[in-house]
């Protein structure tokens, strides 16, 4: 088993208990670490009380991951009552439905195409999606544990078609360049960065997205290893938070069940 006993994780992107943010905060409570948990002003209610419902005492903070100064102050909070930050999770992404160019359910308006992306938007959900873990690095690198681990989630749509995806594809391809960039940044200090590619999970964001249950169903039969959890990727999230890890930086790991491996979908027999 895992020991993270004394070790200081902080999350980023808790939303509910679908959320593979969630499951990740499970594992790390479960394997002995402190957790300190940001949440935003829509999120506040639901993310206490999953924390309440399952016995884990956290830190917890509002925090918009475009404010470096709120930031700033989840990071300084924990830092002085905890000590230094062993690991981060970013598992934060947005996107509309001009970014997506694919109207969500129940919405009147008729979505953009991938030409016609507003730039405002995308600029908005890039830096939420993408920016963020820059900005996550650049106030928590004073505050690192040497031989820190930080992760990131991606997805498949970075280096794949997924036509409702569109936008959010550009931002997941960003984000997968960055952390590869802060993986190089950190090697002084031996700081570790690294990202999951996860297969879909059902979590609330996916269920936005046009297609996504007939998308399960192909993934279901096309990879090797069928369709993956919230907890199947937290599992993997745990080895990056753990000393396992330790020579492991600029990866993107795959978490899909082998869906990247395929060339062509498998029609059911």
């Amino acid at each position: 088993m895992i020991n993270n006993q004394n070790k200081i994780a902080v999350v980023f992107g808790v939303r509910n208990e679908s959320s593979i943010a969630f499951q990740i905060v499970l594992k790390l409570h479960e394997s002995g670490s402190k957790v300190a948990v940001s949440y935003t002003e829509e999120t506040k209610d639901e993310v206490l009380t999953l924390l309440e419902t399952h016995q884990i005492s956290a830190i917890t903070y509002q925090v918009d991951i475009r404010n470096e100064a709120e930031i700033t102050s989840f990071l300084n909070q924990v830092y002085q009552e905890w000590g230094a930050i062993d690991y981060i999770l970013h598992g934060v992404a947005f996107g509309n439905q001009n970014v997506m160019c694919s109207s969500f359910p129940g919405s009147s308006e008729p979505a953009p195409r991938y030409l016609d992306i507003p730039l405002e938007d995308l600029i908005d959900s890039f830096n939420i999606s993408a920016y963020s873990l820059l900005r996550i690095c650049r106030v928590a690198e004073p505050l690192l544990a040497k031989q820190a681990s930080i992760l990131t989630l991606t997805y498949n749509a970075s280096q794949r078609v997924f036509p409702n995806y569109a936008g959010m594809a550009i931002n997941k391809a960003a984000l997968e360049n960055i952390m590869q960039y802060l993986a190089h940044h950190f090697r002084s200090t031996e700081v570790r960065v690294n990202a999951i590619s996860a297969g879909l999970v059902m979590t609330t964001s996916a269920g936005g997205v046009n297609g996504v249950r007939k998308l399960r169903k192909i993934g279901k039969i096309t990879a090797p290893l069928g369709n993956v959890s919230a907890a199947d990727v937290a599992n993997t999230a745990l080895y990056y938070f753990s000393d396992l890890s330790k020579k492991v930086t600029g990866n993107i790991h795959f978490t899909d069940g082998g869906f990247n491996i395929m060339g062509v979908a498998i029609d059911e027999a």
